[in-house]
C-alpha cells in the first residue's frame, strides 16, 4: 500500500512536470521542471529496484546535461515570442504523437508480458541482490562485444570532436607567446618631452 501511494505521488508528479516542461514560458523554468521530471523517473526506478539506472540518470542527466541546458540557456538572449510563434501550429502534431505513445504503452501494459499468475505484482529479489552486479556480468559476458564496439565508437567520437578543434585555420589569428615575452619597452615606447603650454 504504501509503494502504491508512493509510486503515484510520484507518477503524478511526473506528468505535472513534463507537462511544464512544454508549456511554461520560460526556458530556464523549462530546464527546471526537466530536472524535476529526472527526480521522479529516477524515485520511480528506484521502486522498482532498478537502483543503477536511478543514479546514472541523476548523475548524468541531471548532474551534467541540465546543468549544460541551464548555462547555455542562461548564457544566450533567447527571444521568448520567437520560441513560443510555432506552438499552437504543431499542436494538432504534438497531440496526436501523444495519444499515439499512450496507446502504444497501453498495449504493451495490456500484452499480458508483466503478470505473474494473473496479478500485476513487481519481481521481489532477496536482500543482497544488486541488479549493478547482474548488469556487468551481462554487459561483459553476453555483451561483451556490442559493449566494446560501442566503447570504440564514442572513442572515435571524442578522437574526431578534438581533431577538428584543433585544426589549424588560415584565418585564425593565434598569440606567439614567445614574442610577447620577448618585448622591451625600449622597442615601443617612445618618451616625447613637450614644453608646458602658456597662456
Amino acid at each position: 500500500m504504501i509503494e502504491q501511494t508512493v509510486f503515484y505521488f510520484f507518477a503524478g508528479l511526473l506528468l505535472l512536470a513534463a507537462t511544464m516542461v512544454i508549456t511554461v514560458k520560460n526556458p530556464v523554468h523549462a530546464a527546471l521542471s526537466l530536472v524535476l521530471a529526472f527526480f521522479c523517473s529516477a524515485a520511480i526506478w528506484l521502486l522498482l529496484q532498478a537502483e543503477f539506472l536511478a543514479i546514472v540518470l541523476i548523475l548524468v542527466y541531471v548532474g551534467a546535461v541540465m546543468v549544460l541546458f541551464l548555462f547555455v540557456i542562461m548564457m544566450l538572449d533567447i527571444n521568448l515570442t520567437v520560441l513560443r510563434e510555432g506552438f499552437s501550429r504543431f499542436l494538432p502534431v504534438g497531440i496526436s504523437v501523444a495519444v499515439l505513445m499512450a496507446v502504444s504503452m497501453g498495449l504493451v501494459i495490456t500484452s499480458g508480458r508483466f503478470t505473474t499468475g494473473g496479478n500485476y505484482e513487481a519481481l521481489k529479489h532477496a536482500a543482497d541482490y544488486s541488479n549493478t552486479r547482474e548488469l556487468g556480468i551481462a554487459l561483459f559476458t553476453d555483451y561483451l562485444y556490442p559493449f566494446e564496439i560501442a566503447g570504440a565508437i564514442l572513442l572515435l567520437a571524442i578522437v574526431a570532436a578534438i581533431s577538428l578543434t584543433l585544426r589549424k585555420r588560415p584565418d585564425t589569428k593565434t598569440p606567439k607567446v614567445e614574442k610577447q615575452v620577448a618585448v622591451h619597452r625600449a622597442g615601443h615606447v617612445r618618451l616625447v618631452r613637450m614644453e608646458a603650454e602658456k597662456e
